[in-house]
């Protein structure tokens, strides 16, 4: 046990850094990494009694479409119809976007003072139904999969089981070793 520090982290994801989403590969994986980055860190600092909250914002009227947006002062001809559409939605959505970044503050405002904040905050209705999606489609591909996924282990795993249920359970990671292939 650590020093009790108290507070809460928080990260400015987006849900780019769950979702990905063409012409805007960088973008994602940076997103993605600070996902990654985050959720250790979170078990590295929950003794010190420090929480960490992805705030992971869907569009918002902010600068983000606006003047923030750049482009590839010379694009790539064979990438234009990904990255041009891309862009062209953007520039679209300027103004458009149906998140309020004052009411986003007061949330993430809502989430620090909270006694149990979230993990990951999504902001706005497009964020909850782009992640809602994204875990749909990961929970389908998973099931798809599962007979592949554990044919890949050793016959007689009862003890590799133990010691990486053991470190797993010690990160605060429950697993259900009793799906079977």
């Amino acid at each position: 046990m650590g020093p009790n520090l108290a507070g809460n982290r928080i990260n400015d994801s987006s849900t780019a850094g769950l979702v990905g989403f063409a012409g805007s590969s960088l973008y994602c994986g940076a997103k993605f990494a600070l996902e990654g980055a985050s959720e250790a860190l979170a078990k590295e600092v929950e003794s010190f009694g420090i929480k960490v909250t992805l705030v992971k914002p869907g569009a918002f009227r902010n600068d983000f479409n606006g003047r923030s947006l750049a482009a590839a002062k010379q694009p790539i001809d064979a990438y234009a119809t990904v990255s041009g559409a891309s862009l062209q939605w953007f520039k679209q959505m300027d103004g458009q976007q149906p998140g309020n970044p004052a009411q986003a503050a007061q949330a993430i405002i809502q989430a620090v003072e909270s006694p149990d904040p979230s993990m990951r905050l999504a902001l706005g209705t497009d964020a909850i139904s782009l992640i809602q999606s994204k875990l749909a489609s990961v929970k389908t591909d998973l099931e798809a999969w599962q007979q592949v996924s554990v044919s890949t282990d050793y016959p007689n795993r009862n003890s590799e089981e133990s010691l990486v249920s053991d470190y797993l359970k010690s990160q605060g990671i429950v697993v259900n070793w009793g799906c079977q292939g």
